[in-house]
């Protein structure tokens, strides 16, 4: 079946995964404290805090949600809550140019190329849809947010669940066939070949040292940089 649509994962996709382990998580993990302090009475800030506080029997004390968050950078743990608050306190990390956000060479120009030839692109990360917008508004490429018809988080389901990608598919209104998946995580692959979707591993040097191919790739084509991606037509 033809492509109309490609879907893309961002850390170790379009972008490094140290980008991400060595710039953004110890710049929200330092960060925490004071946002806390400063802004944990805002409604959606409090949200987040108060869900942290009842997974954990009912914390609350603020101190201890920050420590309980800290942690959870520390072991890059993939809840939507803590997605959210780093989220926040990003934007102002990019709003005060503490930092721009890492984008492959090869992944811009591709995803420039594919919007600029009717193809609909759809962002799918673990990182929170705000988090995912900060990113490619203040990526080093400039603003790459206008290339994007959609984005999607882990409150559509988690990334190794087929189920999520069903519903990515029926909220854009294209069939799954019709959409190509890129990640560095074959588990995720997986889950949307499962689900029906067109699939294609992106395998860099600089991430993934030793390339997967063969039995590790699991089946799905590999290529090293978007500038391999033959998209079927």
């Amino acid at each position: 079946m033809p492509i109309s649509a490609i879907l893309t994962d961002i850390e170790g996709t379009t972008s490094s995964i140290s980008f991400v382990k060595d710039v953004l998580f110890p710049y929200a993990r330092r960060a925490l404290p004071a946002f806390v302090r400063e802004h944990g009475n805002e409604p959606e800030v409090r949200r987040w805090l108060d869900a942290v506080a009842t997974e954990h029997g009912s914390i609350c004390n603020d101190d201890v949600i920050v420590e309980t968050l800290q942690g959870w950078i520390d072991l890059d743990r993939k809840h939507t809550a803590l997605k959210a608050l780093q989220g926040m306190i990003w934007q102002a990390g990019y709003r005060d140019a503490d930092f721009t956000a890492h984008i492959y060479p090869d992944a811009a120009p591709v995803l420039r190329r594919w919007f600029e030839a009717g193809y609909r692109l759809y962002v799918y990360s673990s990182g929170s849809v705000p988090a995912q917008k900060l990113f490619f508004g203040h990526s080093d490429a400039g603003d790459l947010t206008p290339l994007f018809s959609g984005w999607f988080d882990t409150e559509v389901g988690g990334k190794r669940e087929a189920d999520s990608y069903r519903r990515i598919a029926e909220s854009i209104g294209m069939a799954p066939g019709s959409i190509l998946f890129l990640s560095d995580v074959v588990e995720e692959l997986d889950a949307a070949r499962d689900a029906g979707l067109q699939t294609q591993l992106i395998d860099r040097l600089q991430d993934y040292p030793e390339p997967r191919t063969g039995a590790a790739a699991n089946g799905h084509p590999q290529v090293s940089s978007f500038a391999d991606i033959q998209l079927p037509h």
